[in-house]
């Protein structure tokens, strides 16, 4: 099982947010800069965070992104369905309907897989790393 890059950017930008100084907005540039990936690029992926209502974006001299004030409440699970959408990762290909038995392997994994990633949360993580200077 594999996810997006994407995923993996929001993911590692959402801890950098997190143990940012929670006040100050961190430029997009700067973010980029710290995981060697296009400013564009990121900014599509916190566009996505953006709408899902995780960070908060200022224009201007002092602008950028910052976590939003719940921050605390935003699970892995969270910031992967933010990326990567909700759709299953297993898709069966024959017209058996629910009844497939190995559909309902796949279905079981995924949903301990994702109880797993709802227990796992910036906030804790951040905990564990310094005030990353992003200025």
């Amino acid at each position: 099982m594999k996810f997006s890059k994407a995923t993996n950017y929001a993911l590692h930008t959402m801890l950098f947010l997190a143990a940012a100084a929670p006040d100050k907005h961190i430029g997009v540039q700067q973010l980029a800069e710290r995981q060697q990936v296009s400013p564009t690029y990121l900014s599509k992926i916190l566009t996505k965070l953006a709408k899902a209502g995780m960070v908060e974006s200022a224009s201007g001299a002092n602008g950028g992104y910052r976590l939003r004030r719940n921050w605390g409440d935003i699970s892995f699970l969270d910031i992967i369905h933010a990326i990567e959408g909700t759709a299953s990762l297993f898709d069966c290909d024959f017209n058996h309907g629910p009844d497939c038995l190995i559909r309902k392997v796949m279905v079981a994994a995924e949903e301990e897989m994702e109880a797993y990633l709802r227990k796992q949360n910036m906030a804790e993580l951040a905990k564990n790393l310094p005030h990353l200077p992003l200025s």
